[in-house]
């Protein structure tokens, strides 16, 4: 490693991540766009207002979309953890809409779907995320959708193996 690499590998390394790992293996090519990137990523995933649930919430429609293996296997976890409902991340999973959701998370979904469908949210669902999560609530999830799909195109593109125990892969949607 170059020595802006070794710095960037180690400021990665001190932070919530604990090591260089998944996207940032590749990025790590672009010493000084890792760090930017990283420090977006631990803001959004760490720093949010956002409760875990819905931060994974967002991270699982985002790799679905995009078909991200690492992303899915590493996030569904995650998501589980954090006390997404089973049913939701297998509806997601299948390139279905997660029925029953709660308020909350009905309201993350629309929103995400539909910025990932058409790149913007309408004026219903971005009322509905304002409504409960304030205007930066509202734009921190839009920068995790587009966060998160930056990464996918990362890992998608650098095709990096999936751990042994990793969750069953996603089958690509029509």
């Amino acid at each position: 490693m170059t020595e802006a690499q070794r710095e960037v590998a180690a400021e990665i390394t001190a932070g919530p991540r604990g090591e260089v790992r998944g996207p940032f293996i590749a990025l790590m090519h672009h010493p000084e766009l890792a760090r930017r990137l990283q420090q977006l990523g631990e803001q959004l995933r760490w720093g949010s207002k956002l409760p875990a649930r819905l931060v994974e919430l967002a991270v699982l429609i985002t790799a679905r979309r995009w078909t991200c293996q690492h992303e899915w296997a590493i996030h569904e976890k995650l998501a589980r953890k954090a006390g997404l409902d089973c049913a939701t991340v297998e509806a997601i999973a299948e390139g279905r809409e997660p029925a029953g959701l709660p308020p909350e998370e009905a309201a993350v979904y629309a929103f995400c779907r539909e910025a990932h469908a058409g790149g913007r949210v309408g004026d219903a669902a971005f009322a509905a995320v304002r409504d409960r999560f304030g205007l930066d609530g509202a734009l921190e999830l839009l920068a995790l959708s587009g966060y998160y799909s930056l990464m996918a195109m990362v890992l998608n593109t650098a095709g990096l193996p999936l751990a042994d125990n990793a969750a069953p892969p996603l089958r690509p949607l029509p």
